[in-house]
Parts: C-alpha cells; structure tokens; sequence
C-alpha cells in the first residue's frame, strides 16, 4: 500500500525515531488559502528499534488513520469543498492531483475528453503547460451541456445523462461518448476521495449504448505477399517487424539502434547485455517523447533469420546508424511517424491492391491469423516472400543504376 492512496494532502514522514502522519484539511501544497489548517501530526509507531515499523506498513495505518481523521474535518470545511465547481475541482485538485501523474497519452486523453465536458477554453487553461497540436481545438458549442457551473454537491445523474444523450445526438462515437461518461466517473471518485463530494457517484447509473465493434479481416497470406510487393521504405521494413516480432508501433519507432544486435556475439548497452542476434525493448516513441516502456513490456526479442537483411540493409545507409539514432527516421533525422505513413502511403496501397484498409493492428491480427493458418513453416513462407521482394529491390537499384550509368555517358 504506497502513498498514493493517501489524501493528496497529507504526508507520511520520520522524525525523532517516529513515523507521524500530517494531514491538512484544506488545499494541496502551493495552492493553501483561507481556511485550510493543519492537523496535528499523528503518531503511527517507532520508525527505529526491535519493534520499528516498516515504510509499508506505516503507510498502512496512514492510510486507516487519514480516512478516520478526514471524516471528522469540520462540518464547515466539508460544506465548503462541496459548494466547489466541477470546473474548479478539476482545476485546483484533479488536475494537479489525479492527471497529473498520469503518462503523456494518458494526460492528452483526459485534456481531449474533458473538452466535452468542460469548456474548451478552461480546459486549456488548467494544461496551459501542455503542448497541443494547432489543428486539434475545439471550439464552444452552443447550448451544450457542459458540467463548468455545475456544483458538485447539486450534481446529479440526470446531468452526466444529459451530457451523455447529447453527444449522442451530435453523432459521437459510442467509443467517445464512453469515454466522456468515464472521464465524468474518474472526477466524482476523486472528489469522494478528497471528501469533495458524499454519496453515490453521479455517473455510476448513467445508461450507454451497446458498442459493437467491426474489425476487418486480417489479409490472406496472397494479400500479405501483394501488399508488401508494392511497399517501400519505411513501411515494408516496419510490417515485417510487426509480423515477425509482435512489437507494436510505438515500440517500433522508438527502437535505437544501440537496442538491436545483428552480431553473432553478445553486446553489452549501458550495462546489459543484449544476445546476440536479439532486439532489446526498452523504449516507446509516444506522441512526440521518447518514452521507457512499462516494466512489464520489457523484453528480448529474438531476430528471425528472414529480418536480418532488412535491418542489415538498413544498418548500412550512409546516415542516422549511430547507437542513440533511430532504426526508422525520417530525413531529419528524427523517428518517423506512423500517423502520417498510415495516411499517405498505407491507405493508397490498400484501395491499388483492393484488400481490407491496412493499418498497424491489422498486420498484428495478420501475423496471428498466418501463425495459426501455415503453424511451424510460417516463418520460411514468410521468409521466402522477404527475399523476393529484395531480389526484386535490388533488381530495380540494378535497373535504375545502369540507366544513369548510360545517361551520363551519353551527354
């Protein structure tokens, strides 16, 4: 049990051999005004000697001991919190407490929901520190039922209901409109948390449309071969990683050439050791950061043997091949970006050669499709799609090369 499951405004902490507890009734450190006054510090037991307690545990009876005290806060001091505007809740202590320690994507997701629930415009203010794209604001609709004004004591479910039914109407996604109700539910937990808010969550009842979801096929082992004829760079070498390892696009175009080993000897990065032949997932490229990934996505991958040419050839480009560059960059340098190699080159591919609309997943569903369908020999098949395709790569550099090999010597 770790602090986070505190009130946000309180601390555990050793002094004179002891863990105490400090909570205050009012708002979190850096925003303290009138009224907001600290309660004594409580005595857990002896953070020294034979009988001492560990930091786990001390959390534990922080953890009973702040929801006893913050039950008994004044009547006043509670009435206060409650008379609180959604939107000045959401400013002053779920922002800085709640999305604050959330990742990047999870920050950019709350920011692009709560739009719908507040007003754009207060929005930006309580990430006025957050970087947006220029072409993803929103504008104040009219007549909307946005939760700004609202109370959190006067909150009730007919309000998230409301909202709710109005998104519907304006023709939302299911998918986003569960997101707006679950964006609703995370700010009236937090507000039952902060002892903000009493009795059952508003958005707990709240009635949502059944989300049926329809996935495209994953492509036939003819259409894998017919699509990945008509790749190029960088797209083909970032669907045969997505086939052959299973990592996801983030991790693909956040890998560092100091993370895969095309050796037949180990290497060691940064004090581990990489197996020979193997690619080491260590890091994301998330919406612009390059990001380590979660502890559990940590992993060897082991390279088959159809990927080591393609990286190879990749390996041997003239730039960009440094330990700290990245395996797929754009001319710049910098990692490439899926969204816009989705867009431009992906969707023309799939409409020339009349398969379902390619996307990343869908090569990841395809992968387990073809595994399942060829079992053991899915590699080799694959293995000998791989190698036409560079026979017929570099029979074209061939062509192209003997073209201005003779338009020069014709001038």
């Amino acid at each position: 049990m770790n602090q986070e499951i505190l009130p946000h405004n309180s601390r555990v902490y050793q002094e004179d051999g002891l863990w105490k507890l400090r909570l205050r009734d009012g708002p979190p450190s850096g925003k303290r005004q009138e009224g907001g006054s600290a309660i004594e510090p409580v005595w857990l037991g002896p953070a020294v000697g034979a009988g001492r307690l560990t930091r786990n545990e001390a959390h534990r009876l922080a953890w009973v001991a702040s929801r006893y005290l913050v039950s008994r806060l004044p009547q006043d001091v509670i009435v206060k919190q409650s008379n609180m505007t959604v939107a000045e809740f959401v400013e002053h202590k779920f922002a800085p407490e709640h999305i604050a320690a959330k990742r990047l994507a999870g920050r950019a997701h709350y920011r692009a929901i709560l739009k719908h629930v507040l007003k754009p415009e207060e929005v930006d203010r309580v990430f006025h520190g957050e970087r947006v794209h220029p072409r993803s604001k929103l504008k104040t609709i009219p007549d909307w039922p946005y939760l700004s004004n609202l109370r959190l004591c006067d909150a009730r479910t007919d309000h998230i209901q409301e909202l709710v039914s109005a998104a519907l109407a304006r023709g939302y996604a299911p998918q986003t409109v569960t997101h707006i109700r679950n964006v609703v539910n995370a700010i009236f937990a937090h507000a039952k948390r902060e002892q903000c808010f009493m009795g059952e969550n508003p958005a707990g009842p709240v009635k949502l449309s059944e989300i049926t979801r329809r996935q495209a096929r994953p492509l036939t082992f003819a259409e894998t071969k017919d699509v990945l004829g008509k790749m190029e760079y960088p797209e083909r070498e970032m669907m045969l990683i997505t086939v052959f390892t299973g990592m996801n696009m983030v991790e693909i175009c956040g890998l560092q050439w100091k993370y895969v080993n095309l050796e037949t000897v180990e290497r060691t990065v940064d004090g581990e050791a990489i197996p020979p032949r193997t690619i080491a997932v260590r890091k994301k490229w998330c919406r612009g950061e390059l990001e380590l990934v979660k502890e559990c996505r940590e992993r060897y991958i082991r390279i088959p043997e159809p990927l080591l040419q393609p990286l190879r050839t990749l390996r041997r480009r003239p730039s960009f091949t440094g330990p700290e560059d990245f395996v797929f960059v754009s001319r710049a340098g910098t990692p490439v970006n899926q969204t816009n190699i989705l867009e431009r080159r992906l969707k023309p591919i799939s409409k020339l050669a009349q398969v379902p609309a390619l996307s990343w997943h869908l090569f990841l569903r395809t992968r387990e499709a073809l595994a399942s369908e060829l079992g053991k020999v899915f590699q080799y098949y694959m293995g000998v799609m791989v190698r036409q395709g560079t026979d017929r790569e570099q029979c074209r550099e061939h062509t192209w090369h003997c073209r201005t090999q003779s338009r020069h010597s014709s001038l």
